[in-house]
Order: structure tokens, then C-alpha cells, then sequence
């Protein structure tokens, strides 16, 4: 049998991009704890479970095995201190973090992206760590970016906008999705079309926050979908997703061929076409070329 480098081995792991939680329960004392992990992953919607893995080494394993439940926080984009936090050996990890418990009543943090709270249904053995599988009982989700990690380091959706220099000759849109819709806004040709702004010298992140506000939703900026040239322009679109609310200018319309039916520009609606695709699914390509031709690299394989 090959001798395989622990080190080695967990360089490679590191190289898949992941989400980053918070995991927390309650002691005996009811004391909250709490660590940050990335091996979370959905496992049923029937009945709905989730699971984490734990080190059999954490401080924190002894109490896990005996807690009723537990809840994962999905930390948004912005909690990075978050993350660190529970990373590292602080005595008081929950001094510098606002939370409240959670309805079946393990610690939720405040601002995190979305949150699941869960009874206990099964420890599993599994080498040097142990998997926690959870049966949700509740859950919340907002609109905000999630936090990713990869190779040792964080990435953000933002990361992606700040990365683009400015450029005269390039227009980013804005694919602002809602419960199966998009928002679409009149041409001015009598056809439909993506929110879409030309980048100037405030940079793509600015340029991508007024297109989201010109539209009078609360929407959040989220990673690259589409990026394609057309003649001299290149065109970037950002998915996005939005609270509830109506827009100030445009609609929702949903993501069928009905509701296609104006859209007059043949790279926008292939593109949306696709969208559509590949929404009920999660599993989202990114797409490299012009308006005529390209390829779809996966971002999200299926499980």
C-alpha cells in the first residue's frame, strides 16, 4: 500500500472550495461552544439532515457526543473575523459575536448568510474524526454572499469584482434572481434585457452596487455566471439574489420561454436559457466566449 503524506494529503483537500460554518451546541452547563469547520455538506431533504465532521482531537469532542443537537451558521462573506474567532484557542469565543438561541436551541449567530438548527440523529465513526448527522428542525436563509474557502485562503464573491480592473470597454449585468425569476427591464426597443451598467473609473464593485440600487431591490452581489465579447465590449454578468420587495423599474418574470420571449439580445437569452437549466439543480457553469460561440466550465459539480 502506497505511504500516503498527511501533509501532501491535506494540501489536496485543500484545493476543493468550500463554505465556511460555525458549528455550536451547548455544554452540560449550558455554556455555549462553538468551532469553525468546512466539512458540511446537505445529506437528505426527506426528512431534511445535515452533516459536519469533527476532529476526535478538538476540545470540543467529548461534549459534541453527548449534546442533543447542534446548529451549523453559514458565515457570510464579511465574517471572516467570525471564522478566526472560532478557529482559534479563545478562551471566550462568543464574547466578541452577537447570537441568540436558536428555536430547538443551540446557538445561532447573528448577520451569517443562513442557519440550520438540529437534533441529533447519528454519530458515525469515521478514522480520526467522527461525522455528526443532523435532522434539521428549523432553518433561515438570507440573501447574503457566503464566505469560501480554498488552498488556505478566503474567497469572497466581492473578490471576483475587486480583482477587474476598470475598463471603458466593459459593461457588467446584473442577474438578479428571485424564487425562480428574473428581473428583466424594458430595451427601450420594445424587447427585455438584463439590468447592465458600462464600468467607468469607479471600478466593476461600484459600478455592480449602483446597477443593483438603480433597480430599487436590496440584491447581493454574488460570483461571475457569463462572460463574453461583443465587438469591442466585453460583458460580465454577476448572479444575484434579492429579499423580497418590488423593483423600481423592470419585473420578475419567470424563467420560461413565455417569459423569455422579448429578451432581443441572442447572448442574453442563451444565457438565461441555460440559467434556468441549471437553477433547479444548484449546479452552475461559468460561461467563456462572445456572443456567438463559447464553452461552460462547471463551478458546481452535482454529488
Amino acid at each position: 500500500m502506497t505511504t500516503i503524506d498527511p501533509r501532501a494529503l491535506r494540501s489536496a483537500f485543500g484545493t476543493f472550495l468550500t463554505g465556511v460554518t460555525v458549528v455550536t451546541a451547548h455544554d452540560e452547563n449550558n455554556a455555549p461552544l462553538g468551532f469553525t469547520a468546512n466539512s458540511f455538506t446537505s445529506v437528505s431533504l426527506n426528512p431534511p439532515m445535515v452533516l459536519v465532521c469533527v476532529a476526535n482531537t478538538s476540545r470540543n469532542f467529548e461534549t459534541l457526543m453527548k449534546a442533543t443537537g447542534f446548529a451549523v451558521n453559514i458565515l457570510a462573506e464579511s465574517q471572516i473575523d467570525v471564522s478566526n474567532t472560532f478557529a482559534r484557542p479563545v478562551e471566550d469565543r462568543f464574547a466578541t459575536v452577537g447570537w441568540n438561541k436558536g428555536p430547538y436551541g443551540a446557538p445561532i449567530l447573528n448577520d451569517v448568510t443562513a442557519w440550520f438548527d438540529c437534533s441529533m440523529h447519528k454519530t458515525v465513526d469515521a478514522g480520526d474524526h467522527t461525522i455528526l448527522i443532523g435532522q434539521v428542525e428549523d432553518f433561515a436563509t438570507t440573501a447574503t454572499p457566503g464566505l469560501g474557502y480554498a488552498r488556505g485562503a478566503y474567497v469572497t464573491p466581492s473578490t471576483a469584482a475587486e480583482a477587474i480592473e476598470p475598463n471603458p470597454n466593459l459593461i457588467v449585468s446584473a442577474l438578479i434572481e428571485r424564487n425562480g425569476e428574473v428581473l428583466l427591464l424594458d430595451d427601450g426597443d420594445g424587447g427585455l434585457a438584463l439590468p447592465e451598467q458600462q464600468v467607468k473609473s469607479e471600478g466593476v464593485s461600484a459600478a455592480l452596487a449602483q446597477l443593483i440600487a438603480s433597480t430599487g431591490l436590496k440584491a447581493e452581489p454574488g460570483f461571475v455566471y457569463s462572460v463574453f465579447e461583443r465587438g469591442k465590449h466585453q460583458h460580465i454578468s454577476f448572479m444575484c439574489q434579492t429579499a423580497e420587495g418590488e423593483p423600481s423599474k423592470g419585473r420578475f418574470v419567470p424563467m420560461t420561454a413565455s417569459g423569455f420571449a422579448r429578451i432581443s439580445d441572442p447572448a442574453i437569452l442563451s444565457m438565461l436559457e441555460r440559467f434556468a437549466t441549471e437553477s433547479p439543480l444548484g449546479n452552475f457553469g461559468m460561461y467563456y466566449g462572445n456572443q456567438h460561440s463559447g464553452e461552460v466550465r462547471p463551478v458546481i459539480k452535482e454529488k
